[in-house]
Parts: C-alpha cells; structure tokens; sequence
C-alpha cells in the first residue's frame, strides 16, 4: 500500500488557506476521484489516502473526509454537488450533537473539520426515536455558525475543526440522505474507518522519511530504532492490504472486527514512531524545524481520533467470546 518513495511536501509555512487551495487544486484534476471501497480496487483507495496522510495529515485529513462523503453519497443513491468539497460531521462527545426535531435541524456538533472552507457538509444527527439520520448542509447557510475558540490546536491546526453551531435549519426531504439508521448501519461505515487508518500510517511513513532524510552518520542506537519504526510500519502496512483483499472479496460482509484491528496496528505504529523517533533524532529538529516539529503534533492529535483503550477492549471481548 505505501509507496517506496515519499510523497511530496505541500508548501510551507503551512496554513488552512494553503491546504484548502491544495485540496482544490486535487479535486480538480481528479486526484481526490478515488475507488470505492469494496469495489475491487480497496487497496488503490487506502494508498492514495495513506499517500496523503504521507504528505500532510490536515490535508488528508479533509481529502479523507471528503472522499468518505462521496462515497456514502453514492451508497445512498445519489451524486455530489459538482466541484463542491465535502465533509462528514457526525461527532457525539462530551453531550454535543445534532438533533433532528420535527423536520428541524439543531445542537452543536464538535470537530467540523474544514468548517470555515468546505462547501457542504453530511451532519449526522438523531431524531426523535434516537436514530441515526444523516442530513446534507449547505454550508453558506447563515444559520451554520462557527463556535470562537473551540479549535486551537497545535497538532492538526490547519485541518480547521472548531466546534460549529446549528441554528434551527429547517430540512427538507431532498436534505435527508438515505433512511433513518443508513448511516451508521451501512457496510461502508466500516470501511471508511479504516481508510482513516491508512491516513494515520501514511502520517506515520511521513515523519518516518523525515528522520531518515536527515539522518547523517547514525549510531547504533540510532539505527535500532529506525529498523524498529521499519518493521512496524511495513508490517501494519502488509496487514491494510490483507484487509483490503478481504473487503474486495466480500464488500457487504461484517467488517467490524477488521475495522478495529487494522485501527488498532495503525494506531500502534504511529504510536512507536511518536515515541522513538525524538530518541532517533534528539531535540534539534524539534525546536528548529517547524515543518518537523508540525508532522509530530499533527500525528499525535489525529491518530487521538483513534478510541484507544474502548477499542482495544471490544477486540479483546469478541477475541474471548
């Protein structure tokens, strides 16, 4: 899945502005066109988001979420608007969330990312029987309101997440993507969780060539690492790939269990990088290079997204049962 050459950098200084040129200019020439998942091509989707996530991971992260947005519009039968970027918000911590009411659209929903860029977004939100209805936002609706304040990250900055505040938007039945429920009981909900697997690998290969792009003379404590990171980058990487032969072998099938596992290596691989690469490196690049310095944060903010102990627990549950 992982190519054997870095990807290139995006420019730098690094801000939403330049990602979200970047992202256009992808989606422009159809870089961003990508295979759906489950339809014979899985592992050419994953390695263009790890490809990505390689290359910078608030860039891939609104390329992902945008793809992800297209393809659920897909499962559901229907086209995105042309030249429109997308996102998908759906999150539910901490008490937020969208509430669908009466035909009624409203709460406030964390991590929107590209929220003040994007042009429409998926908002999952639950109506009055506590079921998942997925509903498509235009997002220069003024009643679409950016939260101050909630996004200020140093690791992720530029994906452009603030919390955002839904002000009563009244929905109509073309607004409503799929039935009640469609959205979180669709095979492609799991797939699309492994695809931002593959971004946090790709994010992980990406701070890993930049060690080895800067590595001059190295110990052998130095190298002990670097084949540490290796291994465990080239071994999760085989595992995406086994996954996505499965997934093209049976699209519709249970995919939970592989979700949490192929999440759970990616997470752990990044997790190891996070943690040798200083010792690889020291503390130089950290405090004079900020295009280094920034991969680092970005790494450790986005694989967050990743539920750690609750997921780890679940794999375990169904190992036992």
């Amino acid at each position: 899945m992982l190519d054997a050459q870095p990807s290139p950098r995006i420019s730098w200084p690094r801000d939403v502005d330049t990602v979200v040129t970047e992202l256009r200019t992808l989606a422009a020439v159809g870089d961003l066109d990508l295979p759906l998942p489950g339809g014979g091509e899985t592992p050419e989707r994953w390695a263009a988001l790890a490809r990505l996530g390689r290359r910078d991971l608030a860039l891939a992260r609104l390329a992902e979420g945008h793809t992800d947005a297209v393809t659920i519009l897909w499962e559901a039968g229907r086209k995105p608007f042309s030249t429109a970027l997308y996102g998908v918000w759906a999150a539910r911590s901490g008490g937020t969330g969208a509430e669908l009411r009466d035909g009624v659209l409203s709460g406030t929903v964390r991590f929107c990312s590209g929220a003040h860029r994007l042009d429409r977004a998926l908002i999952a939100a639950l109506d009055e029987e506590r079921r998942s209805v997925l509903v498509e936002v235009d997002l220069a609706d003024e009643r679409v309101v950016t939260v101050p304040g909630t996004w200020l990250p140093l690791g992720m900055d530029a994906s452009d997440s603030p919390d955002i505040l839904l002000g009563d938007i009244e929905v109509t039945p073309d607004m409503i993507v799929g039935e009640p429920g469609f959205y979180l009981d669709r095979p492609g909900f799991w797939l699309g969780g492994i695809g931002v697997g593959a971004v946090w690998l790709g994010g992980a290969a990406g701070v890993l060539d930049d060690v080895l792009a800067g590595l001059s003379d190295p110990d052998d404590h130095q190298l002990a690492h670097v084949g540490a990171l290796h291994t465990a980058i080239r071994a999760t990487d085989a595992l995406f790939d086994q996954a996505a032969s499965i997934v093209d072998e049976d699209p519709l099938g249970d995919n939970h269990m592989l979700a949490w596992i192929c999440r759970s290596a990616a997470e752990r691989a990044a997790w190891e990088v996070l943690d040798r690469v200083p010792r690889i490196t020291g503390p130089t690049p950290m405090c004079r290079d900020p295009r280094f310095a920034q991969r680092l944060a970005d790494l450790q903010v986005y694989v967050r997204q990743h539920h750690a102990e609750k997921d780890l627990a679940a794999i375990g549950r169904e190992v036992v049962a």
